[in-house]
């Protein structure tokens, strides 16, 4: 018996059938109520073709839904579909008679919420897995205001960090090749320096000096999860506008570059927001690059530094500041317009700017106890060290906007990522440059009434 007939047409029928009922669903209004009566018949569903069918019915009746329905949808999804407090403890008390590994199980099984079921059988239809990724993304807004639905998104992180294991990723060089579908999602999903055109997209990937790589997931088909841009230099770049725009001398063609520049990470997809990819990415594109050109010596970021423009102004210039008189006094030059273009008042900023933002990299700290910048933060977690501070890095209108012009270069030594990544895991501890701690001391100058660790 031919088999692929059959699945064809056990494919075509089941498609049939999920077109006919949508057909039939677009006559009625959409409402989170007809969704969640849906998810209960998923749920009570026993066989594989009718659960494809119901799931795909699921989706689009959630498509359709306004964002109050969509609101309404995950609370009572957090609400209806949660674990049952009664099977709970009917489980454990048989665990505690038993201690055996199956009464564990059956615990586990328990306190898992129905929901997370629901999630797992809406993948089963066919796209089912980016629509979920869409899903997350209508929820994660809501978050801030409704934290009771920080069980819903739990669930689908957790699921997530399942279905999106690193060793289902796929990495893929991006050229001017690749195909326009995927290089238009590229322009739209650059988050980091903003490509204003085909050109520029063109002159960022020129093969001679640049790389592009991104993961993709089979699952979502052509739409990337995150990717990173490689300028390939000589020495270590300070600068991101001769980058940008290629009229620089360090800008180097392939064969006679030292240095790997890693000048725009972007995340693509808001919905796996928390699943980590760029760790992997970084270290799997260093391998790449090291098996293409064996001549590289140095892997490095050129980074920005987001949010360290407003830190400067909240504590440095706030009325308890802790900054020394004349240091405020130079400070207050931020706020002049074109105060980069002047070099007097440059070069007196760059004095106070940047000891600042050696503390502020090293010193800082969120309520976890971990670097205040996100940028830092996901450098150091991935084992980089903080290797040097760039005065007038960017001096576009959001670099100044964003940072007072600055950039920063985290080094990636091979040999010492994983030592960096279990001291900054274990205690916190941030592998930095002698150059960065020079400015750190002269940072505790500036700063009366504070003392550095």
């Amino acid at each position: 018996m031919n088999m692929s007939f059959l699945q064809e047409m056990f494919s075509t029928i089941t498609q049939r059938d999920a077109l006919r009922r949508r057909r039939s669903d677009e006559r009625l209004p959409a409402s989170h109520g007809r969704l969640v009566e849906s998810c209960r018949a998923l749920l009570e569903s026993d066989g594989e073709a009718s659960s494809i069918t119901l799931a795909g019915r699921c989706l689009e009746l959630y498509s359709r839904l306004d964002a109050p329905e969509k609101q309404r949808f995950f609370e009572r999804l957090t609400e209806d579909f949660s674990a049952d407090p009664g099977h709970i403890d009917q489980a454990y008390a048989r665990y505690r008679e038993s201690r055996d590994t199956l009464a564990l199980q059956a615990l586990f099984d328990a306190c898992e919420p129905s929901r997370q079921e629901v999630l797992r059988r809406l993948n089963l239809t066919s796209g089912g897995t980016h629509e979920l990724v869409r899903m997350r993304e209508d929820l994660l807004p809501l978050l801030p205001e409704h934290p009771e639905l920080g069980a819903l998104n739990a669930d689908f992180a957790h699921l997530f960090a399942s279905w999106f294991n690193r060793g289902f990723l796929v990495l893929k060089r991006i050229d001017w090749n690749t195909p326009a579908a995927i290089l238009e999602r590229i322009i739209h999903y650059e988050a980091v320096h903003e490509i204003q055109d085909w050109n520029d997209l063109r002159r960022r990937l020129d093969a001679r000096d640049r790389r592009c790589f991104a993961f993709f997931h089979p699952a979502i088909g052509d739409e990337p999860l995150i990717f990173v841009e490689v300028a390939l230099n000589k020495g270590l770049p300070d600068q991101i506008q001769a980058i940008l725009h290629g009229h620089d001398n360090d800008v180097a063609a392939s064969d006679a570059a030292d240095t790997a520049a890693f000048f725009g990470i972007s995340n693509c997809q808001t919905g796996l927001r928390g699943i980590s990819f760029g760790n992997f990415l970084i270290k799997q594109v260093v391998q790449e690059l090291k098996q293409e050109l064996p001549g590289l010596r140095h892997f490095v970021t050129l980074s920005p530094v987001p949010g360290f423009r407003q830190w400067l102004e909240t504590t440095c210039l706030g009325d308890d500041a802790p900054l020394a008189g004349e240091a405020r006094q130079a400070l207050e030059a931020l706020e002049t317009d074109d105060w980069h273009r002047d070099p007097q008042r440059a070069a007196a900023l760059e004095e106070i700017v940047k000891p600042l933002a050696a503390h502020y990299l090293l010193r800082e700290k969120n309520r976890r106890g971990l670097p205040l910048n996100p940028v830092a933060r996901f450098h150091l977690g991935n084992g980089a060290e903080l290797h040097r501070i760039n005065w007038l890095g960017d001096v576009s209108t959001k670099g100044l906007r964003q940072a007072a012009g600055l950039m920063v270069n985290y080094l990636y030594v091979l040999d010492d990522i994983e030592r960096n990544h279990e001291q900054y895991s274990t205690d916190g501890t941030i592998a930095h440059s002698s150059g960065i701690r020079d400015l750190d001391r002269r940072a505790r100058k500036l700063l009366k009434g504070e003392t550095a660790k």
